[in-house]
């Protein structure tokens, strides 16, 4: 019965194979790049089943996927993690997007649970806070990586993926790419359910740190419970394997389809490259990343942006407190003059408050070398908004 239904779907695959240039070749994709990230690799294994190891599913898949988009999408520019059995750091992997100025991320992992328990299905995650005992552990366990790596407690800021402590700081998170990495997420999950007829345990949102240190729509992705002997089998078959690469292929080319839609039904669409400076006509000059000597009155106090302003102010937020922090708090790590803001009953701190973006651009690469999880907001006639809207102001008020 078995070997009946891997030639089913071997059949049903090299027919998707003909078909499938159709999909891609229709989208005009003109410098769209898409990083595939395999998870895990070398002396990392990640999850162990009976026969096989996530880290060899993983890669599998992900070869795959990037073969089909190669074969059939001109114009798209797939770059790979790794290609073969080698070890990569997670903020390796990120850096990786970063450089490469990626359209996407899509991370491919494979997951397990405990020995008693069985569990089937799939399931694409997005960056965010966790919001049950499951999601959490599944991000404990992909972020656990890191305690194999060379000085992981000053790459990832004290960082302990054990500690459910730590994952307070995914609160922060303020994702520009969260609507994008969604839909692409349930697109996924769609084409796994409807495609590849896998049991569909939906979209969520955890703690990843792969995704945290991207700067485009990503979205991590479990192919299935390798502790779990019928999807471990499924998971390692020629059968099973194509079908869930040619779910996350089609998945990809319907993000793709929208993606050029909106790009050509609204011009001058915002860039979804915050991390690159604004070109405008008569910028003002870029303040010095080393600020000058604060006065006392100067070292902590209330963000002027929480005043009445006609143009939008830019900072950057790095830290979350319940209580109000003395002026020279060791946790600023030596960031100063801080501001702070009360919002929901927490003080939230920030630096380099600004009306010039391009100035606090600067700011927000300096503050992240000590805390990875800053963040840029925008406050305007005293009320926190959305960060986009406002440098699309800035930038009209410049030209």
């Amino acid at each position: 019965m078995h070997m009946k239904l891997d030639c089913k779907h071997r059949i049903i695959f090299c027919i998707m194979l003909l078909i499938m240039p159709m999909f891609c070749l229709t989208t005009n994709a003109k410098d769209f790049i898409v990083v595939i990230d395999a998870g895990h690799g070398g002396h990392d294994s990640g999850a162990v089943g009976r026969r096989g190891k996530e880290k060899n599913i993983n890669l599998n898949v992900a070869l795959k996927v990037g073969k089909l988009i190669e074969h059939n999408c001109k114009g798209v520019k797939v770059i790979y993690t790794r290609k073969k059995d080698v070890f990569v750091t997670l903020d390796g992997r990120a850096r990786i997007a970063n450089n490469a100025k990626a359209d996407l991320f899509i991370s491919i992992h494979t997951n397990s649970v405990a020995k008693g328990r069985t569990v089937r299905g799939t399931e694409t995650y997005t960056l965010g806070l966790h919001r049950t005992a499951d999601n959490l552990e599944v991000a404990k366990r992909e972020n656990s990586v890191i305690l194999i790596e060379d000085n992981y407690q000053q790459r990832y800021a004290g960082f302990n993926p054990n500690s459910s402590e730590s994952y307070i700081i995914f609160e922060l998170v303020q994702d520009k790419d969260m609507k994008k990495s969604v839909r692409l997420a349930t697109l996924v999950q769609n084409q796994f359910k409807n495609s590849a007829k896998r049991i569909d345990r939906g979209v969520h949102q955890a703690g990843f740190l792969v995704l945290r240190e991207t700067y485009m729509p990503s979205v991590l992705i479990e192919l299935g419970y390798i502790s779990t002997p019928e999807e471990e089998n499924y998971l390692l078959s020629d059968a099973g394997s194509s079908a869930l690469a040619t779910s996350i292929y089609k998945a990809f080319v319907n993000y793709k389809r929208e993606h050029d839609a909106e790009a050509k039904g609204e011009k001058n669409s915002p860039t979804n490259e915050i991390a690159e400076p604004v070109t405008v006509a008569d910028p003002t000059p870029v303040a010095s990343t080393t600020p000058s000597a604060p006065t006392p009155r100067q070292e902590e106090k209330k963000n002027r942006s929480v005043e009445k302003t006609s143009q939008p102010v830019f900072m950057v937020q790095f830290y979350i407190s319940s209580k109000k922090l003395p002026t020279q708090s060791s946790a600023f790590k030596g960031l100063s003059p801080v501001s702070h803001y009360v919002e929901n009953g927490s003080y939230k701190y920030t630096y380099g408050e600004d009306t010039n973006y391009n100035n606090v651009l600067q700011s927000m690469r300096k503050v992240r070398q000590k805390f990875k999880d800053a963040f840029m907001i925008a406050f305007k006639d005293g009320k926190k908004v959305n960060l986009q809207e406002a440098i699309e102001e800035y930038k009209k008020q410049k030209k």
